[in-house]
């Protein structure tokens, strides 16, 4: 027995009723929207009770945006000129900077929001990536339930309260695996858009190339050049300058020294350095598990391969292949497990598959804590137990099946 609960139990994942799985997800939702109703009532201005922007890191979305209406793009990479514009919006109580990393065609969608003031452009935000990226994840599994799990998931309120973008990578890449192999080319325009975070597009090419995408890959390159082109058009060759003579101080500190706290970082790269490893064994180690990830991809995107599975695994390996990737950013593993959950409804559950599905889902709940306390990297685990998952139900096939976990509704 473990807990009262028997391993026979957690193994079939029989404990995890529709009714606990719905008291559970209403109860954590119900705590997001009141520590969002906390932070909006406690506010000063545009500043949480501890002095940080709300959104925190919208602030330098939005300020970006700023930089760029008033003529000077460029500056946006500059993290003095940067800072005095935040300073500028939320107050001299302002004491950290939240600086620019993103490539230029992010800076589209910035001065955009920046036409609004911050706290509307803030909801706006947050509302047209999040809405979207619900209703993609009902097309996945269709259902109240999906609705729930999705808005009351620990990392859906986790990217709310930090204001990133998490929502909108997870839309472009799952939107894209979904009209993948039905409007390939519907799929590679969507793709393309990644040029904004390029870093969870690594394992895309792989994957395409894999399964003969060639109309995919088309449409990838005409996005991509597209967004480029525009920045290009619109504020010149000095904001690729801007951002490339930016890019040794963001490698440097922000991924190498791990200024912001290894602890909120989730990737293998991180976790080593996190346990006092040099730069040098993290980059070993970051790239073992790269190549890992664009093997598994691979091994999934062979044309004879189950979409589903191949899907769950491209959000993983997204998420496990690159060195910077921050827990708000396993939005990404919310898809995945939409799709392992739809599999398993076709083909049976196999052991353990409901229980680490449940452990996957509530893991950015303690990630940050058990990481900076323990020296546990839990949202880590969390990903890579979604590659395994998918892994095994892919390649192992499904042999001896325990059944639905749920009754059909």
């Amino acid at each position: 027995m473990t807990g009262g609960v028997s391993m026979s139990t957690l193994a079939s994942g029989s404990w995890l009723t529709p009714e606990r799985i719905r008291r559970v997800a209403a109860i954590y939702g119900a705590g997001s929207v009141a520590l969002l109703l906390w932070l909006a009532f406690t506010a000063h201005g545009t500043l949480d009770w501890l002095g940080r922007p709300l959104g925190t890191d919208f602030s330098d979305v939005w300020a970006a945006g700023k930089l760029a209406l008033d003529g000077h793009a460029a500056d946006a990479w500059t993290w003095s000129k940067h800072f005095a514009v935040q300073r500028a919006v939320h107050g001299p109580g302002l004491s950290e900077l939240y600086a620019w990393h993103y490539p230029p065609p992010f800076l589209l969608v910035a001065s955009v929001l920046a036409l609004l003031p911050y706290l509307p452009a803030l909801i706006a935000w947050q509302l047209v990536t999040l809405v979207p990226f619900t209703v993609m994840l009902q097309r996945v599994m269709p259902g109240r339930d999906t609705l729930l799990l999705t808005l009351a998931a620990p990392v859906t309120v986790i990217c709310l309260t930090q204001g990133q973008n998490g929502f909108l990578t997870a839309l472009l890449i799952g939107s894209g695996l979904m009209q993948l192999d039905r409007r390939p080319w519907v799929a590679g325009l969507l793709f393309g858009c990644l040029v904004y975070k390029p870093q969870f597009a690594v394992i895309l090419p792989v994957m395409l190339l894999c399964g003969r995408h060639w109309r995919a890959i088309g449409g990838a390159c005409v996005s991509a050049a597209t967004l480029i082109a525009l920045t290009l058009v619109l504020w010149g060759w000095p904001v690729w300058q801007a951002f490339i003579d930016s890019l040794p101080l963001t490698r440097s500190l922000i991924i190498e020294q791990g200024a912001a706290g290894f602890y909120k970082i989730v990737s293998p790269f991180a976790a080593v350095r996190l346990w006092g490893a040099s730069i040098a064994v993290a980059y070993a180690v970051q790239t073992f598990f790269t190549a890992g990830a664009l093997a598994a991809v691979f091994a999934m995107s062979l044309p004879s391969k189950n979409a589903a599975l191949r899907n769950a695994i491209v959000c993983a390996a997204a998420a496990a292949a690159t060195p910077y990737v921050l827990d708000y950013d396993l939005v990404l593993l919310l898809p995945a497990l939409a799709w392992l959950y739809a599999d398993g409804r076709r083909h049976g559950f196999r052991s353990w598959d409901a229980t680490a599905m449940a452990a996957v889902w509530i893991a950015p709940l303690f990630g940050r804590a058990v990481a900076q306390l323990a020296y546990v990297p839990l949202d880590l685990i969390a990903a890579l137990a979604v590659g395994a998952l998918a892994l095994r139900r892919g390649l192992g096939g499904y042999p001896v099946p325990i059944g639905d976990i749920h009754p059909r509704r």
